[in-house]
C-alpha cells in the first residue's frame, strides 16, 4: 500500500463522493455539549471530526457490507458512522459509560437505517475474550437478530494517561505488557451478549480502531493472543507507536511491540493522519497501521517449534536489557550450547533477531 498523508481540508472532496451524513466538528461538539461530555486524559480521548478521515480508514481496512467489525473506543461515533455506511455489522466497545450510552442516540440520528447493525458494549478493551464477547467466538453461530445494545461492566480503565501521550510512556506501556496477561485481568463480565448480530461460524472478524495512544499496544497484543479469528486490523495510532509496530530488526525503534507483533502476522503503517482532523488537536502526530495474520499453515510452523510464552519470555528478557549481547541477557533462560544449536551468535543483541530467530533460539534453549 502507498502512504498517504491525511488531512482535514485535502479530504473535504472525497467525503462529497458519498451518501449519509457522518459527523464534522459541528455536530461533534454538539452531541458533546448536549450529551455533558468532554475529552478526557483518562481515556485518552481524541474525537475524529473529519469524515473523510474516518472513510480512508474504512477504505484502507476493506470493510464491507459482509465485515464484522470490532471497534475500540467509538468515543462520539465518527468511526463508527463510517463503518456502518458499508453495511457492516459493527460490535463498539467503550470503556466510557456515557459515551457508550450517547453512541446508539447518534447512530439513530444520523444513521437510522443502521441502528439493527450495531452493538455496544461497556467494557475495558483489556478484559476482552471470547467468553466477554461470544459473539466473536471462533465457534459462534449464525445469527442476525433486531438490535440489541449491550452493556458490560469491567474492572479497572483501560488507562490513566496524558492525551498527547509523550514517548517516555511507550517505554512504560512495553513493561506493563512483559509484566502482565490477559489471564491476570479481571473481566467481570455481567450481562449475557449471546444474541450479537451477525456473526458467523468460524468466520474471521476485523478490528477498525481509532486507539487511544497510551493503551494501543497492550490492546492490540491482548485481542491477538484472545481471538484466533481475528485476521486483520486497520488502526489509527500515535506515529511513533505506528513505527515501532510495523519497525524491522536492527533499526532503533524495534522492540518488545514490534516482534510481539510479528508472532501472529505482519504489520504495516500505510498512512499519516494530520492533527487537525480531532478535536481536541492532540500535540503528536498520528499514523495508520495495517496488520494481516499469518494463515495456518504458517502460524503452525512458529508454534510447533516453541511456545509463544517461551518465545515472548525470551523477547522480554533481550529487550529489557537491548544494550547487552545474548548471552549476557538471557543467560539464565538460554543455556551456551544453544546458541550454536539454534545458528544464532551470542554476541548479538536482541535487536538484530527476527521473530523466526527468538522461536530457533527457544526451540534450541528446551
Amino acid at each position: 500500500m502507498s502512504e498517504q498523508t491525511t488531512d482535514g481540508d485535502s479530504l473535504t472532496d472525497e467525503a462529497t463522493a458519498h451518501t449519509g451524513h457522518l459527523l464534522g466538528a459541528g455536530d461533534i461538539r454538539r452531541i458533546a455539549a448536549d450529551a455533558g461530555i468532554s475529552p478526557t486524559k483518562k481515556f485518552g480521548q481524541n474525537f475524529v471530526i473529519d469524515p473523510g478521515t474516518v472513510r480512508r480508514i474504512v477504505r484502507e481496512a476493506g470493510v464491507t457490507a459482509d465485515t464484522h467489525v470490532l471497534e475500540v473506543g467509538p468515543g462520539l461515533g465518527s468511526l463508527t458512522l463510517a463503518l456502518l455506511e458499508t453495511g457492516a455489522a459493527v460490535t463498539a466497545v467503550e470503556i466510557d459509560p456515557a459515551l457508550a450510552a450517547r453512541l446508539p442516540r447518534t447512530i439513530a440520528e444520523f444513521m437510522p437505517e443502521a441502528t439493527d447493525r450495531l452493538t455496544v458494549v461497556t467494557a475495558d478493551a483489556m478484559s476482552l475474550s471470547p467468553e466477554t464477547l461470544p459473539e466473536f467466538a471462533a465457534d459462534n453461530v449464525s445469527r442476525r437478530n433486531q438490535n440489541h445494545s449491550a452493556t458490560n461492566t469491567s474492572t479497572g480503565s483501560d488507562a490513566d494517561d496524558t492525551d498527547d501521550k509523550p514517548s517516555s510512556n511507550i517505554e512504560e506501556n512495553e513493561q506493563t505488557q512483559r509484566e502482565t496477561s490477559p489471564a491476570d485481568r479481571n473481566a467481570d463480565t455481567e450481562k449475557s451478549l449471546s444474541d450479537q448480530p451477525n456473526a458467523t461460524d468460524g468466520n474471521p472478524f476485523t478490528l477498525v480502531s481509532n486507539l487511544p495512544y497510551n493503551v494501543a499496544t497492550p490492546i492490540l497484543l491482548t485481542l491477538l493472543e484472545q481471538f484466533d479469528n481475528l485476521d486483520h486490523f486497520l488502526v489509527m495510532v500515535q506515529k511513533e507507536v505506528a513505527d515501532r509496530l510495523a519497525a524491522k530488526p536492527s533499526s532503533k525503534i524495534y522492540g518488545t511491540p514490534s516482534v510481539k507483533l510479528a508472532w501472529y502476522g505482519r504489520a504495516e503503517r500505510v498512512g499519516l493522519v494530520g492533527r487537525n482532523v480531532f478535536w481536541p488537536a492532540p500535540n503528536v502526530d498520528s499514523a495508520l497501521v495495517s496488520f494481516k495474520r499469518y494463515d495456518e499453515n504458517e502460524q503452525n510452523k512458529l508454534a510447533s517449534k516453541a511456545s509463544r510464552e517461551k518465545v515472548f519470555q525470551l523477547i522480554d528478557a533481550a529487550f529489557s536489557q537491548r544494550r547487552k549481547t545474548l548471552h549476557a541477557a538471557l543467560k539464565k533462560l538460554v543455556p551456551a550450547e544453544a546458541f550454536a544449536k539454534a545458528g544464532i551468535d551470542p554476541t548479538r543483541r536482541g535487536e538484530t533477531l527476527t521473530i523466526h530467530e527468538f522461536v530457533a533460539l527457544a526451540a534450541a534453549a528446551i
